[in-house]
C-alpha cells in the first residue's frame, strides 16, 4: 500500500497548508489585522470591477457562505464598500476603499517575501515544470464530466 507521502495530492496539499499558515503567521506576526482570505478577496474585487461574489468565490475557491462572511468582515473593518447595483437591486457592487487600497499596498511586500522564503531552493525550471504540470492537472480535472 503507498504511503501518504508518496501520493503527489497529498503533498500538494500539504504544501498549500503549510504555506497559508506560513503567510497567516507573518501577517499577524507582523501587525496586519487581515486573513489571507480578505487580501485574496481584496484582490479580487481590485483586479476584477463589477465582480459579483458568486465570481470571487469561483475564484478564491471558497463557498457563497464564507464569500459573504468575509465581504460582511471587510464591510466593517471598512477595507470594501457594497453598495446596492442602481439597476438590478437584487445585485450589490463592491468597491475597494481608500483604506483597503492602503492594505493590499502595505501587505504586498510581505507577500512577496514570503513566497521567497517558501521557493527557497526551488529553481525557475523546478518552478515553469510544477507550474506547467498543475495547470494540465486542473485542466484535466475541470474537463473531466464524470
Amino acid at each position: 500500500m503507498e504511503k501518504l507521502d508518496s501520493i503527489i495530492f497529498y503533498n500538494i496539499d500539504k504544501a498549500i497548508r503549510a504555506y497559508r499558515n506560513f503567510a497567516q503567521r507573518q501577517l499577524k506576526a507582523n501587525g496586519f489585522n487581515i486573513t489571507i482570505d480578505q487580501w485574496l478577496i481584496i484582490k479580487a474585487i481590485l483586479e476584477n470591477p463589477g465582480i459579483t461574489q458568486h465570481e470571487i468565490g469561483d475564484l478564491v475557491f471558497k463557498d457563497n457562505a464564507s464569500v459573504t462572511r468575509i465581504i460582511d468582515l471587510l464591510v466593517k473593518s471598512e477595507y470594501i464598500n457594497r453598495n446596492t447595483n442602481s439597476e438590478d437591486r437584487r445585485k450589490t457592487d463592491l468597491d475597494v476603499t481608500e483604506s483597503g487600497k492602503e492594505i493590499i499596498q502595505k501587505v504586498q511586500n510581505l507577500i512577496v517575501n514570503n513566497r521567497k522564503i517558501a521557493l527557497k531552493g526551488v529553481s525557475k525550471e523546478e518552478l515553469q515544470i510544477m507550474n506547467s504540470a498543475l495547470i494540465k492537472i486542473s485542466t484535466n480535472c475541470l474537463n473531466t464530466k464524470k
